[in-house]
C-alpha cells in the first residue's frame, strides 16, 4: 500500500491547492449535444472559489453560455486560466472560516462549493445560503470510497462516515480524514437543501491546465522529451482521471437543468490499464520513445515510487482507487476530451507566460522527484 507519509503529504498538498484527484474520445450522444446548446435562461451562479483550478474553467464555461458569476474568495489567489474574465464577474471576498458577511442578503440561482476543505465550511454555507439560492452544487472527490476496497464502486455505495477509532497513528488517520470531511460535507449540503436541490459531483484526479499540485505534469514534461522512459506498475494496473475542463464544463449543465442527484465524475469511458495510457498520452508529440515497464511493486516501493498520476499502486486500500463506476455519469451527460489534446494543453499552458520559471524549476529540478531520478532507478532496475 501506499506509504503513509507520503499519502499524507500528497493530501496536504490537495488540501492546500484546493482540489484532489479525462479521457478518451468524445462522447457526444444526441441527447448530451442539444444540452450543449446555448442555455435559455441565464443563471446567477456563485462559486464558493473559482480561482484556482476548477472555477475558472467552469467561469469560462459558464460566461460563454451568457450566465452571471460570482465569486467568494479570500482574494489572495490569481487564476493561471482565463484571467482576462475575472473583470466581468462580482468578486465578493471574505473567509470560510470566520466572514461569510459578504454573502448575505444575496440571491443566486445556483452555489457551486468548490473550496469546501473543512465539514464546517459546508454547513456554514449550506445553512447561510439554502433560503438564497434554489441549487447547491458540492464538489466532493471519489475520495469518499476511501478505502477503495472494491470493484465496480457505484454512487451507492455505503460511505465511511467516521474514522475508526482504532487508529492510533497520526499518518494511518490522515489515510481516512479526507474521505470522511467530503461525505460528512455531502450529507450537510443534502440536510441544508434538500436532495432534491443538491447536486453532488465526486471526481477522480482532475488533471489539465490550471493544476496546481503537479500530480500529473510529469507525463508532458517526461513524454515530450522523448528517450528511456520508466512506466511504473504492470500493464493492466486500472488508471483513472478526469480533463478538468469536462467536469467544469458538465457541472455548469448539470445545474442549468437542475439535475439533483449523486454522479462520479470519471473517465475514461470504459476501462483503461497503465501502458494504454502511456501510449496514448504519448500521442500528444512527434518524439522517439522506449519504453522501460517496471512491474515489480517491491523494487518501486524500494525506490520511492508509490505514484504517478494517473498510476497509484493498486495494493490494500487503494486496490480499488481506479475501479470507480462512471456509467451514471455518462447517462447524464459527461463527456470526455481526448487524451492526447489533454496532455497537449498541459503541456502549454506549463511552458506558457501562465507561469514563472521559478514554478516550473520547482518541479522539473526536484531532486526527489521521478523525473529527476529516473536515470538512477531505471539504472538499479536493469542491474538488479
Amino acid at each position: 500500500m501506499i506509504d503513509p507519509i507520503q499519502r499524507r503529504k500528497f493530501l496536504k498538498q490537495s488540501l492546500q491547492a484546493g482540489s484532489l484527484l479525462s479521457i478518451g474520445a468524445p462522447l457526444l450522444s444526441e441527447w448530451a449535444t442539444e444540452n450543449q446548446k446555448e442555455s435559455k435562461r441565464s443563471l446567477n451562479i456563485l462559486i464558493l472559489g473559482g480561482t484556482s483550478f476548477l472555477g475558472p474553467h467552469q467561469i469560462a464555461y459558464a460566461l460563454e453560455r451568457g450566465h452571471k458569476i460570482s465569486t467568494f474568495t479570500r482574494g489572495k489567489t490569481e487564476p493561471t486560466v482565463h484571467k482576462e474574465l475575472f473583470s466581468q464577474l462580482e468578486s465578493l471576498t471574505g473567509d470560510r472560516s470566520n466572514n461569510l458577511e459578504s454573502l448575505k442578503g444575496k440571491k443566486w440561482d445556483v452555489v457551486i462549493d468548490n473550496s469546501g476543505h473543512r465539514l464546517q465550511w459546508a454547513i456554514d454555507s449550506a445553512n447561510l445560503l439554502k433560503d438564497q439560492a434554489d441549487i447547491y452544487l458540492y464538489t466532493s472527490s471519489t475520495g469518499v470510497y476511501y478505502p477503495y476496497l472494491g470493484n465496480d464502486i457505484k454512487e451507492g455505495t455505503k460511505l465511511l462516515m467516521k474514522e475508526p477509532e482504532e487508529l492510533e497513528n497520526e499518518e494511518e488517520k490522515m489515510e481516512y480524514w479526507y474521505g470522511v470531511m467530503k461525505a460528512n460535507s455531502e450529507m450537510e449540503a443534502q440536510k441544508a437543501f434538500g436532495k432534491e436541490r443538491t447536486i453532488i459531483v465526486r471526481p477522480t484526479y482532475m488533471v489539465g491546465p490550471a493544476d496546481k499540485l503537479d500530480r500529473f505534469i510529469h507525463w508532458p514534461v517526461r513524454l515530450s522529451k522523448g528517450g528511456e522512459v520508466l512506466v511504473p506498475g504492470n500493464g493492466d494496473d486500472p488508471v483513472q482521471l478526469m480533463d478538468v475542463r469536462d467536469v467544469a464544463q458538465w457541472m455548469i449543465r448539470l445545474a442549468e437543468r437542475k439535475a439533483a442527484g449523486v454522479y462520479n465524475a470519471v473517465g475514461p469511458t470504459s476501462p483503461m490499464g497503465m501502458h494504454a495510457f502511456v501510449y496514448g498520452a504519448h500521442a500528444a508529440f512527434n518524439t522517439p520513445i522506449s519504453w522501460q515497464m517496471i512491474d515489480d511493486y517491491d523494487f518501486l516501493k524500494e525506490n520511492g515510487v508509490y505514484y504517478i498520476v494517473p498510476w497509484i499502486m493498486p495494493e490494500g486500500n487503494n486496490w480499488g482507487s481506479a475501479r470507480v463506476n462512471n456509467e451514471h455519469a455518462i447517462k447524464n451527460g459527461l463527456t470526455y476530451t481526448p487524451l492526447a489534446k489533454t496532455v497537449r494543453d498541459t503541456y502549454e499552458w506549463w511552458y506558457s507566460d501562465a507561469l514563472t520559471d521559478e514554478r516550473r524549476a520547482k518541479f522539473e529540478e526536484n531532486a526527489k522527484s521521478v523525473l529527476v531520478r529516473e536515470a538512477e532507478i531505471l539504472e538499479a532496475w536493469k542491474n538488479r
